[in-house]
């Protein structure tokens, strides 16, 4: 009779993710525990046994050591960027298997992520990391000697392109920075980057490391063009529609860069740009797919991606890690502008849209939605299957014509002009 396993999961309050690991675990006949981020105090008042701050990575990996060590487990995983690190620090202080602390951090960290891909020669981005706290002028000087138009202006340590702005010329930039630091604030210490912008169609491969060796799991087409000056995304379709040749580049380009990082074990997710050049890498993280959009993947058996990640983990040998045949896609709905979320109208209609699976409204009515650069969520996710990414994507774009989203605008957060003509990322 075989053992029965066991994972501790590092999760937040707020993660979309967390249900669809539970519920993975529990088809695999996993036990799981959770650590949250938060006081523990407070864990204890919202009935979770085990809180941790996954900011004070040192103190939180030893008692979650401590912890696995009366209640041994099989992995230490995190659902998200938020607890990567933590997640290979408790691993490292507990012999369990992990990908490298300092791996962890330089696929959350822009500035270390992109100095290890220059250093290992992986296509990505000119790129200048910056001081919040250095004059204005001697920024735009820096950029427009080393970088160039057009740029891209980025936080180093926010994701879901959250902050990413796009400039085409001086005014624009200026723009872009105000809006930035008006984001990230301005204190000392505080970095951010100056990238080349990297024309061309993006894509995200889903991917899963074994010491080091990557195993594709699935690669979207993103269809609309993402080229700024806010970089929100929205359709994800599967299988590409690439040619193979190129598919087989974006595989090569994500690996290379996976080790370059330090990575070499568990889910990655990588986003990268195709252009005649070939493929670029635009980041990669050692973790999943975000959001809800893991929900449109099946493998083998009718497998998850949360089953694989899990199984992978527990030494639990999965036969069939191939994708289902059928073209998959999901769209993350935009948020059309800042306010008051009053009603979103037109589900019903949009459900009965062939080739949709479902609707989900993750935002909260009655409640302030704040659009990108600053913004931090979607509105919700549209789910569609079929049997070609185009009928999966003309699904998507029905269902969505579908909805009717009434808010009621308040004061915007930011109202300055990112200067005349700019666009793109």
């Amino acid at each position: 009779m075989s053992r029965t396993r066991r994972v501790l999961l590092l999760t937040t309050p707020k993660s979309y993710r967390t249900p669809a690991f539970l519920q993975a675990a529990r088809r695999l006949g996993i036990q799981v525990r959770q650590a949250v981020d938060m006081p523990p105090e407070l864990a204890a008042a919202w009935n979770h046994p085990l809180g941790v701050d996954f900011q004070d990575v040192e103190s939180a990996a030893r008692h979650l050591a401590d912890y696995v060590a009366t209640w041994p487990v099989d992995a230490i995983l995190a659902v998200d960027d938020s607890g990567a690190e933590l997640a290979a620090r408790a691993s490292q202080m507990a012999g369990l298997p992990h990908n490298r602390p300092e791996a962890a951090v330089a696929a959350r960290r822009k500035d270390r992520m992109r100095a290890l891909m220059a250093a290992g020669q992986v296509p990505s981005p000119a790129f200048l990391p910056l001081e919040t706290t250095t004059p204005r002028d001697r920024v735009i000087a820096q950029v427009e000697a080393r970088i160039g138009y057009p740029c891209v202006v980025k936080p180093v340590d926010l994701n879901g392109s959250r902050g990413v702005i796009r400039a085409d010329h001086r005014d624009a930039l200026h723009g872009a920075l105000d809006r930035l630091l008006g984001l990230i604030g301005q204190e000392a210490g505080r970095r951010f980057l100056v990238e080349r912008y990297i024309p061309g169609v993006e894509v995200a491969l889903e991917g899963l490391l074994d010491r080091g060796e990557l195993q594709v799991l699935a690669l979207f087409d993103k269809p609309d063009p993402l080229e700024g000056p806010f970089f929100e995304e929205t359709i994800y379709v599967t299988p590409s529609r690439l040619p193979r040749p190129i598919q087989e580049a974006v595989a090569q380009v994500t690996a290379r860069a996976a080790r370059a990082l330090g990575l070499e074990m568990g889910p990655v997710h990588a986003e990268l740009r195709v252009n005649p050049a070939g493929p670029w890498i635009v980041e990669i993280a050692g973790r999943s797919i975000g959001g809800l959009c893991s929900r449109i993947l099946r493998f083998g058996t009718d497998h998850t991606l949360e089953e694989l990640i899990l199984a992978q983990a527990c030494g639990i040998p999965l036969s069939d890690r191939e994708r289902e045949r059928r073209a998959g896609g999901v769209m993350m709905i935009p948020i059309p502008e800042a306010g008051i979320l009053e009603a979103v109208e037109g589900i019903d209609q949009a459900r009965a849209v062939p080739g949709v699976e479902d609707v989900q409204i993750t935002a909260r009515l009655n409640y302030p939605i704040v659009p990108l650069p600053e913004g931090d969520a979607y509105l919700g996710f549209i789910f569609a299957r079929g049997e070609a990414p185009e009928e999966v994507e003309a699904a998507l774009r029905e269902a969505h014509r579908r909805l009717r989203i009434r808010i009621k605008p308040e004061i915007p957060l930011w109202t300055a002009p990112l200067g005349p003509g700019s666009s793109g990322r």
